[in-house]
């Protein structure tokens, strides 16, 4: 694959960059570089190779979503926090 200037100005402008003209050569030569390494896997022969999904033997393990009989109720509840307002619990401002 060949990797053109206008292929990285398109790609510096999609990623809100600016780069200059040696940038823009400096990236054009580091892509092809990269470009013909990742290449090298297109010589491996994978006929025989069975395609790995998951390379771990793991299954997603799932229980009932089951609501459990609580004991105490709504007011008992908010009046063990620090402070409340409206039966709400007041937490301090994040932002």
């Amino acid at each position: 694959m060949d990797v053109k200037r206008e292929d990285i100005i398109h790609l510096a402008q999609l990623s809100d960059f600016s780069i200059s003209d040696e940038e823009v050569k400096q990236l054009t030569g580091d892509i092809q570089e990269i470009i013909a390494y990742v290449s090298q896997l297109d010589e491996l022969d994978v006929s025989d190779i069975e395609p790995t999904y998951q390379v771990f033997e793991m299954e997603n393990v799932w229980r009932a979503d089951e609501i459990m009989p609580q004991d105490a109720s709504r007011e008992e509840l908010i009046a063990l926090a620090p402070e409340s307002k409206n039966n709400q619990v007041k937490v301090p401002k994040v932002l």
